[in-house]
């Protein structure tokens, strides 16, 4: 499976395709780097989320592994707009679920940062991530679309 790591302020962070699509993003660095077409435009995608950019994952293909159910989260993730964050709880209203599951479905997104897991927040407080360095990560990505 083709990789490419991005050096970003949250460190590097690895991008793997597969057909044709994103499938996950990873910190650390990954093993095998091949800079194919579509990991170059996400790399570059990703720098100009960094620099500000307001949508620019909107056109990556995107193949995370998941049940139906994380599907349906995670496509509600990517409608959250870039700045804006809800609950596990309102989107387990539109979803029909419990923000328990919502929640175990954030957790388990292969493909943070692009799939904003980071929007969706506790009733009373940030909540929690599996990425980076958890509620700290969560923090700056959303202060850095807040600015």
């Amino acid at each position: 499976m083709p990789q490419l790591t991005a050096l970003t302020p949250l460190g590097e962070l690895t991008l793997s395709e597969e057909d044709g699509a994103i499938v996950a993003l990873d910190w650390g660095r990954g093993r095998d780097q091949t800079a194919t077409p579509l990991l170059r435009r996400a790399v570059a995608a990703l720098h100009a989320y960094f620099d500000g950019a307001a949508e620019p994952f909107a056109d990556l293909p995107l193949n995370p592994a998941g049940t139906a159910f994380q599907r349906r989260v995670w496509t509600a993730m990517r409608a959250i707009p870039r700045g804006r964050t809800r609950s596990y709880g309102a989107l387990a209203r539109d979803l029909r679920s419990s923000a328990r599951a919502v929640g175990a479905a954030c957790g388990a997104n292969p493909i943070p940062v692009i799939i904003p897991c980071h929007r969706v927040t506790g009733a009373r407080g940030l909540g929690g991530y599996s990425g980076g360095d958890g509620a700290a990560t969560k923090r700056y990505l959303l202060g850095l679309e807040q600015a």
